[in-house]
């Protein structure tokens, strides 16, 4: 095992370790915010301000910076589409309800509670929900159409989203070092320097900006049926959460499960999502893009993600960086978002593999056929004013069933 260096490093390295985070973060955090509605200054703003809170949470001793959740693009898509922005946010702010939960069960009952309550064949199936719920809006922005409107001309979209795609898939593909950890930044640069010679960027943003601006804070509002809607969607980043504090120990050679313990770093995401939720950014959580770069260059030090975190906030004040954020067009997003998308159902299905999951056992093939089924085909069940709908209620659904279908030995690892 890499332990970590007894010799303290000059703080000019530390600062400069810390940029170098910030950038292999910078594209997935701020993509969020463009594919949503979101204000990506916002994210920034979030990232920096959830990654500090985290640290205060577990005394700074886990080398993690927090950046934008991608679980949380395609709900929040459609409960901006269902109930608007400000009602949005407010249950973005609720979901930290589900870390707090998973906080107080771990420190009551251990970490091995919570894969009881969220096995591999609950988690599986609402992860590829969350990437195939909203397949058709990556194909729609990739083709430049919003709602029935052809904003950008069919064959200049599919050739700039095709572009970006696979820029990004080549970058993931054969990159080597740190440009390997930034496909999402490499595909959305390629994609727009396509789209300048296309004719299709708008600068008008960019000149009426400031170039220190206060960001445009959001005003959350609280909507039961929202709420109900987006709390269950926590289940996924908080399963990725247990696997990002795992994946940097066993890079750095610690077991933070146990100092400062899961249920101070579930508590310090959830705070993070809370905070963020409440002035108008996405949520945030542990970004596995940080953790190789950890890996790479061998630096263990928290410090470098407090110097990331001061680095985005500072950023999110450049009023003239956010409107040029703004004006990356379409179909640029559209193309990552189809291989993003196709990504976090692939990581779902990856979940049901690892575990080795048997998919000849009738028990199983029903918890995830329902799942994936009422997910994807956006089923609700409405009682009143009270709402229960596509990931939300996938996700219900498997945890019950889970809990209440009859197991037997079939049921376990092929």
């Amino acid at each position: 095992m890499n332990l970590p260096s007894t010799h303290p490093e000059p703080t000019w390295r530390t600062a400069l370790s810390g940029a170098q985070i910030l950038f292999v973060a910078f594209g997935a955090t701020v993509l969020v915010p463009l594919l949503t509605g979101l204000n990506p200054s916002l994210a920034l703003l979030g990232a920096g301000i959830g990654t500090l809170i985290f640290q205060i949470c577990t005394k700074r001793q886990v080398p993690i910076y927090l950046g934008s959740s991608f679980a949380f693009i395609a709900p929040v898509i459609y409960s901006v589409q269902t109930w608007g922005m400000p009602a949005t946010l407010g249950a973005l702010a609720s979901a930290s309800l589900f870390y707090y939960v998973a906080a107080a069960l771990v420190k009551w009952r251990g970490v091995g509670f919570i894969h009881r309550l969220l096995p591999p064949v609950v988690i599986g199936p609402v992860v590829m929900v969350i990437g195939l719920g909203l397949a058709q809006v990556a194909v729609n922005m990739a083709t430049g159409k919003a709602g029935d409107a052809q904003v950008v001309p069919y064959e200049t979209a599919i050739a700039i989203a095709a572009i970006s795609l696979l820029a990004t898939m080549l970058t993931a593909i054969r990159a080597k070092g740190l440009l390997k950890l930034v496909p999402i930044l490499v595909g959305v640069a390629v994609g727009y320097i396509a789209s300048l010679f296309a004719g299709i960027v708008d600068f008008s943003k960019v000149t009426e900006a400031a170039w220190i601006a206060l960001p445009e804070f959001g005003k959350p509002e609280f909507n039961l049926a929202a709420i109900l809607f987006m709390i269950p969607v926590a289940i996924a980043p908080i399963v990725e959460h247990v696997g990002g504090i795992l994946a940097i120990g066993s890079v750095s050679g610690k077991d933070y499960t146990d100092s400062p313990g899961l249920h101070r770093t579930l508590l310090g995401d959830g705070l993070a999502v809370n905070v963020v939720g409440l002035f108008g950014g996405p949520p945030v959580t542990t970004y596995g893009e940080v953790t190789g770069a950890v890996m790479l260059t061998k630096n263990y030090n928290p410090a470098i993600m407090t110097w990331a975190a001061g680095f985005a906030i500072l950023m999110a004040f450049v009023g003239k960086f956010g409107a040029l954020l703004q004006t990356i067009p379409m179909p640029v997003m559209g193309g990552i978002m189809v291989l993003l998308f196709g990504s976090i159902a692939g990581i779902g299905l990856k979940t049901l593999m690892d575990a080795k999951v048997n998919l000849a056992s009738p028990r199983n093939l029903c918890i995830i056929s329902v799942t994936l089924v009422t997910g994807i085909g956006g089923l609700g069940v409405h009682i009143g004013s009270f709402s229960l709908q596509g990931i939300s209620l996938c996700g219900v659904l498997a945890v019950l069933l889970n809990f209440l279908l009859p197991s037997g030995p079939d049921d376990q690892s092929a």
